[in-house]
Parts: structure tokens; C-alpha cells; sequence
């Protein structure tokens, strides 16, 4: 069942920012800090989980599994990135099924020819406008929750065919049916200004730190006419640095602790993880 918090934001009008969670532990500590939603990332879900790139290559199956096992794991409601909706428009009413079941509360749909590719990455192209608009109606028309489970269209058309190109081809998308719309890897502040100044649908801002879109403050986001933003790679790319930096000491020096490397406490992480409930248990049934 989808949570109704996204759509109960989105009327509100204030804006919102959602993490990316690449693993369940990411997952565990934006538990602990707290947020009413969060974003699992097609990106680096798969990287995480398959050691593979963003190229189309993890199946509707895998992915599937780990946005469930993501909607089980966190406190917050998940909006889920779902590629191309894995295949023709029966793929997309199975994927649509399939998500809504495992409990997400937004599917997101992107207009690239499959196999994908990251967003923020070269030689994507997109399937015509018509096949796209009519993925939207069957996921519009699928869904069992048609007020609480929402649709993010979103096209990769600027990176191949311009900035015009991008917004002809979201009014489409509008008009089929999409909850939200997401232009990808706009360019520049102006470009994000001329996409948000043309839609009354609300729109989402993909802050992927290292890709083409400048990285600006939640306030300028929502001052631009964006009502949230994304950060599918923050998480992910903070733990990578501070993985690496742990292990070059360890190889350099032979050490897993010293004053300059944070480190989380194992015993807070036990709780955060579910050891709580398995101790209680233990110690009523326990022989």
C-alpha cells in the first residue's frame, strides 16, 4: 500500500529534500537522522548489490527485490526508480503491479531506449514521444491506488536533442498522465528555470552530486519553482571516500581506529540494525 505522505507534501507546497539510499545500511542511518521519504536509486542499488554500472544490465526481478527489501527496511516511504519499466507496455503494467505491491509510494519511468544508461552519462537515446506517452497511460491506468501511488515521467531528451526537445516531450508526458515530471541533467540554473516556469505539475530536481546539474541549496531549488529535490548519489559517494580512506590507513599503517577517521558506534549500529528485537527474544526463549 503506498504511503500517502509524498502526495500529502506535494499539496502542502513547501519544498522537500530526499535521500538516496544505495544499501540498507545507508538505510538504517537515514532511520536514525530521519526523513518522511526516500529515494532508491536504480544507479547505485544496482552498483551495491550486482557491482555493476547503471547500463540497463540489473533485471526487473533484482531491482524489485531490492526496492521491497528497501520499503521492509526504512521508516520513511520510498519513491523507486524503475528504468525504462523493464521492457514494452505489459512489462510496464507487470513492473507498475510489482512495485505497488512491495509497498512504494512513486514509480519513476524514464523514456530512454533500453538498455539504459545513468542519466549523467554519454550515448543515451529516446524512444519516440508516442511510446513513452502510452507507458505513462498504462501505468496511470494500472495502478490499484490512483490517488497515493504517484508516476514520475521522466525524459533524458536534453542530452541528445536540446532543452526544447525536453519540455515538448514532459508536456506530453503531463497530459498522459504523470504525477510529476523530471527533467534530467538540465545544464545550467537557466535551463532549470525555463523547465520549471512551464509546467504546473510538480517538479523534481535530481541533485546527483558529479553529474551535469549544478548542485544548488534546497532554497534556491524551491525558489527556481522546483517542489523537491533527489540526491540519489550522496550517500554513496561520501561512503566511498570514507571506505577508502579507512582502508589506505589500514594498508599503510596496519591500524582500523585513529582520532582522524570517524567511525560509527558498533554497539548503536547492532540496535540500529534490528539486534534489539533478536536480544529480547533471546532472553525470553532462550534455554
Amino acid at each position: 500500500m503506498a504511503n500517502p505522505i509524498l502526495r500529502q507534501m506535494l499539496n502542502k507546497g513547501e519544498f522537500f529534500v530526499v535521500p538516496g539510499m544505495q544499501d540498507m545500511i545507508a538505510t538504517a542511518v537515514a532511520n536514525k537522522v530521519g526523513f518522511p521519504i526516500v529515494y532508491g536509486t536504480g544507479y547505485w542499488l544496482t552498483a551495491s548489490s550486482l557491482g555493476l554500472p547503471d547500463a540497463g544490465l540489473a533485471s526487473y526481478t533484482q531491482m524489485l527485490d531490492r526496492m521491497a527489501t528497501l520499503v521492509q527496511s526504512s521508516q520513511a516511504a520510498v519513491i523507486a526508480d524503475a528504468d525504462t519499466g523493464y521492457g514494452g507496455l505489459l512489462n510496464v503494467a507487470h513492473t507498475v503491479k510489482g512495485y505497488e505491491r512491495a509497498g512504494v509510494t512513486a514509480i519513476q519511468i524514464e523514456d530512454q531506449e533500453f538498455p539504459k544508461k545513468c542519466g549523467h552519462t554519454p550515448f543515451k537515446r529516446c524512444v519516440p514521444v508516442d511510446d513513452m506517452v502510452e507507458k505513462i497511460k498504462v501505468a496511470a491506468e494500472t495502478r490499484v491506488d490512483k490517488e497515493n501511488f504517484l508516476i514520475i515521467a521522466r525524459t533524458d531528451a536534453r542530452a541528445a536533442d536540446g532543452v526544447d526537445a525536453a519540455l515538448r516531450r514532459l508536456e506530453a508526458y503531463d497530459k498522459a498522465g504523470a504525477d510529476i515530471l523530471f527533467f534530467e541533467a538540465p545544464q545550467s540554473e537557466a535551463e532549470m528555470r525555463e523547465a520549471c516556469a512551464a509546467f504546473s505539475k510538480p517538479m523534481m530536481a535530481n541533485m546527483a552530486d558529479g553529474g551535469k546539474t549544478p548542485i544548488l541549496p534546497a532554497a534556491q531549488l524551491a525558489d527556481i519553482g522546483y517542489r523537491f529535490a533527489i540526491y540519489p548519489s550522496m550517500t554513496s559517494l561520501v561512503a566511498a571516500a570514507a571506505m577508502e580512506k579507512a582502508l589506505r590507513q589500514l594498508k599503510e599503517q596496519g591500524l582500523s581506529q585513529s582520532p582522524d577517521l570517524p567511525m560509527f558506534d558498533f554497539t548503536e549500529f547492532c540496535k540500529l540494525i534490528g539486534f534489539q528485537a533478536v536480544w529480547d527474544f533471546e532472553k525470553r526463549w532462550a534455554r
